[in-house]
């Protein structure tokens, strides 16, 4: 039995409202914009396509409503763009989802060799609004010298929209995108001149990038945080994030390098002096508990976490690790102890099913006993 989540990211993101929005911008650019066309064609389709789908749909409308000149086209779409996002923010600051089908619109009519200038120019100015990610990797396989030429631009560039989309763009195992075809270590040199960047949600950008590299060459991206480390160019407490977010693949794997480059590669000196589950019993919705005491039986660092192995096998079930404390200078015999309550709530990312789920202890990567508890719907 799975346990099903009524709550739909497709109407979040692309609603009537939304497109009702999106057609007045562009009544406002282009008088003969058929707006109650558009979005009765848009929308009636909506309870039948999935996100995606619905990105592409919302594309071919605007193919329909749009004059059939590229360029013209592209500069009734430039003026209907919203104020770009505010540059003085630091992270959070998203835009709206709804405009994705613009840069979209660019990178399925305008990837060619007639359209490219005035098609990245373009893809510049909508990424201030919102991440032009997806579409800008059309033209990284089709024109790469020239898309990573501009994106090593856009990575000197004053707005954060813009600096980050040389990072996240060029990521090798970026979510919901096609893949590029360029290889993963040209991209470092754009990530040597992001990692000092100001703005977290460009750092956070270029560790997820070097994350997704960890799944292809661990080394390299031990050896680019170390370089990066030693060269003192970002801020130490920023740095220090870089480093566990780029490396938390490897940190669930166990990884002793990684491990050490965050102070954490010695191997744990302690006793596990308690480690149990207090509702062996959950129903989906409530919420795991379960205690730990941990005696250090030296001075020393210690990371610890847990990992989950899900019910259900094969595909439906797998396992995720999850942060519990991180603490550094642990003095000898000192006792850690720590209440956890886990939230086994529904999720869009994952199907939760009934049946037996274990949680195993790590500490510096080490694992330190398994326990197990009945998830029921």
């Amino acid at each position: 039995m799975k346990a099903e989540t009524t709550f739909s990211l497709n109407d979040q993101l692309f609603n009537a409202e939304k497109v009702e929005w999106l057609a007045l911008r562009f009544v406002g650019a282009y008088p003969d914009f058929p707006k109650p066309e558009f979005c009765k064609a848009v929308v009636s389709e909506f309870p039948t396509l999935e996100l995606k789908q619905r990105l592409a749909h919302i594309t071919e409308c605007l193919a329909v409503s749009l004059p059939d000149d590229f360029q013209e086209a592209v500069a009734i779409i430039l003026k209907a763009l919203p104020d770009p996002l505010d540059p003085k923010k630091r992270d959070d600051d998203f835009g709206d989802f709804i405009i994705a089908p613009l840069s979209h619109f660019v990178a399925t009519r305008g990837c060619n060799a007639e359209q490219l200038e005035v098609s990245l120019a373009a893809l510049y100015e909508m990424t201030q609004r919102f991440s032009a990610e997806d579409s800008i990797r059309f033209f990284i396989n089709a024109f790469p010298e020239s898309t990573m030429s501009f994106l090593a631009k856009c990575a000197g560039d004053e707005n954060y929209h813009v600096r980050r989309l040389a990072s996240e763009g060029t990521r090798p195992k970026l979510p919901w995108c096609q893949k590029i075809g360029i290889d993963y270590r040209e991209p470092i040199e754009i990530l040597d001149a992001l990692f000092s960047d100001e703005t977290r949600y460009v750092t956070r950008s270029v560790a997820n990038h070097l994350n997704d590299i960890s799944k292809l060459d661990p080394e390299l991206v031990i050896a680019t945080l170390a370089r990066w480390k030693k060269r003192g160019a970002q801020d130490e407490k920023e740095m220090g994030f870089i480093i566990r977010h780029a490396t938390r693949t490897l940190v669930k794997q166990g990884s002793n390098a990684a491990l050490a480059l965050m102070g954490f590669g010695e191997t744990p000196r302690i006793r596990i002096r308690e480690f149990s589950i207090l509702t062996p019993e959950v129903k989906v919705g409530e919420v795991l508990k379960f205690v730990l005491a941990i005696e250090s039986q030296s001075n020393q660092n210690l990371l610890i976490d847990y990992r989950m192995q899900f019910a259900g096998g094969g595909k439906r079930g797998g396992q995720k690790v999850f942060k519990l404390k991180q603490i550094e200078d642990v003095k000898a015999d000192a006792i850690l102890k720590i209440l956890k309550r886990h939230p086994m709530k529904l999720m869009t990312t994952r199907t939760l099913y009934a049946g037996t789920h274990s949680i195993t202890l790590q500490v510096n990567g080490q694992d330190f006993g398994t326990l197990s508890f009945e998830l029921s719907a």
